[in-house]
């Protein structure tokens, strides 16, 4: 059986994106995602919220910051990863985080309900938003 590891998530930015460089000079970005799902329970709307760690290698991370800050709608469409380190006390760590391939930011709608976005990807380029469902306002968005 052909195993398969993709993620999409449609969320908003928890912080602005912060780039570092590797040792062999390629640039890595990383930021946080917070994915919001609403459901009902009984006659009460609840609501979860998932932080997610979001990384970008190369070009497509430097548009990304030159684009994005803290609450930007993104989709982003990657691979889930895990990674291992050792802290400077000397405790083993880990964590779970989403390795980018794609990422659309997503433009906010208007009060004409016309929305749009943009991609980023290896090649760059533009595309035209879909129906992302309701409009999204600064209650939308957990911090």
């Amino acid at each position: 059986m052909t195993q398969m590891n993709a993620v999409f998530l449609r969320g908003n930015l928890t912080r602005d994106p912060e780039k570092r460089f590797l040792p062999s000079g390629s640039s890595v970005v990383n930021f946080g995602l917070a994915v919001n799902r609403r459901y009902r329970s009984g006659e009460e709307w609840k609501e979860d919220t998932c932080f997610v760690d979001i990384v970008v290698y190369g070009k497509q991370g430097d548009w990304i910051i030159e684009q994005c800050r803290k609450g930007s709608p993104l989709l982003v469409e990657g691979r889930l990863s895990y990674r291992t380190w050792e802290s400077q006390e000397g405790q083993k760590r880990s964590k779970h985080e989403v390795v980018a391939h794609t990422i659309h930011i997503l433009a906010r709608r208007d009060d004409s309900g016309e929305g749009g976005g943009a991609r980023a990807s290896q090649g760059g380029g533009a595309s035209r938003g879909g129906d992302d469902g309701p409009p999204m306002t600064d209650d939308d968005i957990p911090f």
